[in-house]
């Protein structure tokens, strides 16, 4: 595990696992290609939620009569159409509807579609989010319990689904009464856009925080402060941070910042590392994460009302 200093460790739970690897050596690392290799059964069935061909998604309904939490899954990619799309969450979609959850997994425009960028990616997820107030009753989901989580560009998403409370009235990402979330768990996604841009910019091999806000923090201010969760604190929603311990996406600090800048506007905020693994791990339900991914899901979705099972 990298070091730490005090003020870093006292808001950050750092979990292990038996055999993980000493600092000295990293391990192996699963990539994308082992993410999106990682088998899935196919959805329940898939619903659009607008007229272009890549506004859908998909619901994993769980048996019994509901109705049930939901889950809703952002996939990441740099936010590009050649990177990823919703299979690489797919896996851990039939994961939680095997707990007892129903899961929309959602598709985007993304850069290198038409529509993809400023604002078409962002209010893409906007409108999937608020499309399960459709969905409710034919399909028994519990609009009440409704976790938003995502992974790297997804992870910024999922975060900002669930701020749009906090967009002023004059932005293109505005809409007047957004679905009301539980929470949300971000595994590895950046938030704050105008931070880190060249790092990001170059493990994603291309100007996507650029092309995906239509300029710099210098020439579009105004995008970068409506997109970005960390200048719309607070989100006013419990909210969990999942890192790898050798994540690079994502910054350590630049989490540890946002967790002691978002606890001073009055939220709720967890930063976990998981030491051993890296930046896919995180979102695979057959890797050594997922246990933790799967209870920081749950607690979110835990209602006093009617509770989830315990397996």
């Amino acid at each position: 595990m990298p070091y730490l200093s005090p003020a870093v460790l006292s808001s950050v739970l750092l979990v292990s696992f038996p055999g993980a690897a000493a600092d000295a050596s990293r391990p192996h690392l699963m990539t994308p290609q082992d993410l999106t290799a990682v088998p899935a059964r196919p959805a329940d069935m898939r619903v659009e939620y607008g007229s272009d061909s890549n506004q859908f998604g998909e619901l994993r309904i769980p048996a019994g009569r509901g109705p049930h939490p939901v889950v809703v899954l952002i996939h990441g990619g740099c936010f590009k159409v050649a990177y990823a799309s919703l299979r690489d969450l797919a896996p851990m979609g039939e994961a939680l509807k095997a707990q007892g959850i129903a899961t929309w997994n959602v598709e985007y425009r993304r850069l290198g579609q038409p529509g993809g960028g400023w604002p078409g990616t962002h209010q893409d997820i906007g409108r999937a989010v608020d499309r399960l107030r459709a969905l409710a009753e034919t399909y028994r989901l519990d609009l009440n319990r409704v976790v938003i989580v995502g992974h790297s560009a997804g992870g910024h998403l999922a975060m900002w689904a669930a701020s749009r409370s906090r967009i002023p009235p004059s932005s293109a990402l505005y809409v007047k009464d957004p679905l009301k979330v539980r929470g949300v768990v971000d595994l590895a996604g950046p938030l704050d856009l105008s931070a880190n841009i060249a790092g990001y910019e170059a493990l994603c091999k291309d100007t996507v925080i650029t092309a995906l806000l239509g300029g710099t923090p210098a020439t579009v201010p105004e995008r970068y402060a409506q997109a970005s969760p960390r200048r719309l604190l607070p989100l006013g929603v419990p909210q969990v941070l999942i890192l790898g311990q050798y994540e690079d996406f994502v910054l350590l600090e630049q989490a540890q910042e946002y967790v002691a800048a978002a606890r001073q506007a009055g939220d709720t905020v967890q930063l976990v590392v998981i030491s051993g693994v890296g930046h896919f791990e995180i979102a695979s339900p057959h890797a050594s994460t997922w246990p933790r991914v799967r209870s920081s899901i749950r607690a979110l979705l835990k209602s006093a009302e009617i509770g989830l099972p315990d397996s």
